[in-house]
């Protein structure tokens, strides 16, 4: 469980409570939609503005932290996790949110993010994949389709896309979950069981880009994609759920969340969870908080010569 707690000021959270500056991002971008999400979440749980924190890198999902009326880092490129994690260790009353882009977290980032996935430290970290580097003006980025034309590569890009569930599983994450930002209810409650977890909680957030690639995704129909429901998951969109394909997946089977995460049909809901796996940072606490106690100033004592 996270380490929440309720919020017991005299003012409730509102989301007008949680504005700061108008985001400045293109007219139709998901983005807008994904910030809407997080303060809908935050708004549900009370969460305490002085106790959350959201980390960024760069990109256009690193202008996140300044539209939301809590403490924010807007770190440097590919670097959000380990600032995160640094927090996570030194105040682990907080509730900790990392929001990063697909170039962010896949390409500079990519070794930061399989040492977060694999240390396992409590936070809730937000993959916005609008599938190229839109920031740079429509530049080629590690999921952009094979064949979609950018301007790094105007003939169309040459290889096939990274898959971020596949590799994030592959990786060990336990918690493992797709979602998109065209689906508000659905996004809440993936961020809600996202938060639910204890440790590294991995969401997968399809964004649409209508400046530079206003074909990425077809939000207008669900044909080309699938809910994945189980007693243990995550509720499939009320919306657009009747409009396609619900699918039982039990979140506890490995095998299934490759077969999923792999397939070329598009599936959003909880792929994997595995609440066992140890976090690093309750580790490092516990060796802290059972290390015998010594005045300062004895410290170094023991590498004296």
């Amino acid at each position: 469980m996270s380490t929440h707690v309720e919020n017991k000021s005299a003012e409730p959270v509102t989301v007008k409570s949680l504005n700061t500056d108008n985001p400045r991002w293109c007219a139709g971008c998901g983005d807008y939609g994904i910030l809407m999400g997080i303060k809908r979440f935050m708004v549900d749980r009370q969460l305490q503005p002085h106790l959350t924190v959201h980390v960024s890198g760069i990109g256009c999902s690193g202008r996140a932290p300044n539209y939301i009326n809590t403490y924010g880092v807007h770190s440097i490129h590919g670097r959000p996790i380990t600032v995160a994690l640094g927090l996570a260790l030194a105040r682990p009353d907080l509730d900790i949110f990392i929001e990063s882009g697909d170039g962010d977290a896949l390409s500079i980032g990519g070794n930061h993010l399989v040492h977060g996935i694999n240390k396992n430290f409590n936070c809730v970290f937000l993959l916005f994949d609008n599938e190229l580097y839109a920031l740079t003006k429509s530049q080629t980025s590690p999921t952009t389709r094979k064949g979609h034309p950018t301007n790094t590569q105007p003939s169309g890009t040459y290889l096939d896309p990274l898959n971020p569930l596949t590799l994030v599983l592959g990786a060990g994450a336990s918690f493992v979950a797709s979602t998109a930002d065209w689906m508000p209810d659905h996004l809440a409650s993936t961020i809600a069981a996202a938060f639910q977890h204890k440790g590294f909680s991995f969401v997968h957030i399809s964004q649409r880009c209508p400046h530079y690639d206003p074909n990425a995704f077809d939000y207008k129909t669900s044909s080309w994609f699938s809910f994945l429901k189980h007693e243990k998951g995550i509720t499939p969109d009320k919306r657009l759920a009747e409009k396609t394909e619900v699918v039982e997946h039990d979140p506890t089977s490995l095998e299934g969340a490759f077969k999923y995460a792999s397939s070329e049909r598009r599936y959003f809901g909880l792929f994997y969870q595995n609440s066992a796996k140890a976090c690093y940072d309750d580790i490092l606490h516990k060796l802290r908080d059972s290390a015998e106690k010594k005045p300062r100033a004895k410290i170094l004592d023991r590498f004296q010569i």
